[in-house]
């Protein structure tokens, strides 16, 4: 089974943002401007990228898109941050409506797709558990017989963290939801042509069967000014790590405080010059 995922980061896509813009030229402006940048760079530096470097099943593919027109110095530094990092692969695509544009990313990857797959999507603002690629693997073995009659199924990871990251360190609720992107990955037969894109994740289980697993904690979802989706994103108060919680962050998802503070204090740094 090949194990893919994608993310898009700061694509100027044609559609699928709650801000609108009228052009694409507005819509990279919007996109591009400085201080949105950093704090983008900072949670994908922070969240995304160290637990995609740390999974300790190192049989994948994460593709990240981006927008044929991202400016230097942007696009050198995503570049220089993925480099060591041998399963990301950067795909600069055309503005497309966001769905069709990742779902031919994953198409042009898999090519004739002559193996069935588990695919996920991840935001560059969140984090997966280390072992979220073994488990999806693991249980997609385990779930063989059921595969043969629904080979479309979801694998969903319900438990995780609501987590606010800055210079000060890491304020978190833990939490149960359902069908949560950053939690969950879909399993499709050889051959298919559909992707994890063609399906809203919080409506996957209207189309085929899914697999609950309400442990470990396999996802991290930051809150912050920037995230698109934060009229839905409702959690409790946050609260900020007690020592307990600093070592399941680094041993769950390769996060460290002290890591996050560093990256949040140039951030604000940066912004302050801006």
């Amino acid at each position: 089974m090949r194990v893919i995922g994608v993310c898009r980061f700061s694509y100027p896509a044609l559609g699928g943002f709650k801000r609108m813009h009228e052009t694409v030229e507005a819509r990279e402006a919007y996109l591009y401007e400085a201080t949105r940048m950093e704090l983008r760079f900072a949670h994908f530096e922070a969240l995304a990228l160290p637990s995609i470097r740390a999974q300790t099943d190192p049989e994948f593919t994460f593709l990240i898109v981006i927008g044929e027109r991202m400016p230097e110095p942007y696009l050198s530094r995503l570049h220089d941050l993925c480099a060591p990092v041998p399963q990301i692969k950067i795909m600069p695509r055309p503005p497309q409506k966001h769905r069709l544009a990742l779902q031919r990313a994953i198409q042009e990857e898999l090519g004739d797709n002559e193996v069935d797959t588990l695919q996920f999507r991840l935001d560059d603002d969140d984090a997966m558990g280390v072992d979220f690629v073994a488990q999806c693997r693991s249980i997609a073995r385990r779930t063989s017989r059921l595969r043969r009659r629904e080979p479309r199924m979801v694998i969903e990871f319900n438990s995780g963290f609501s987590a606010r990251l800055s210079a000060e360190g890491i304020s978190a609720e833990p939490v149960i939801t359902a069908f949560w992107a950053c939690g969950l990955g879909v399993t499709f037969p050889a051959g298919d042509t559909r992707t994890v894109m063609n399906y809203g994740h919080h409506k996957l289980h209207h189309s085929m069967p899914a697999v609950i697993q309400p442990r470990p904690p396999m996802y991290i979802r930051a809150k912050h000014d920037d995230n698109d989706s934060a009229a839905k994103f409702k959690t409790g108060p946050l609260k900020p790590l007690d020592d307990a919680g600093r070592q399941l962050f680094r041993d769950r998802f390769n996060v460290d405080e002290a890591e996050i503070c560093r990256i949040f204090a140039n951030q604000a740094a940066l912004r302050g010059k801006a």
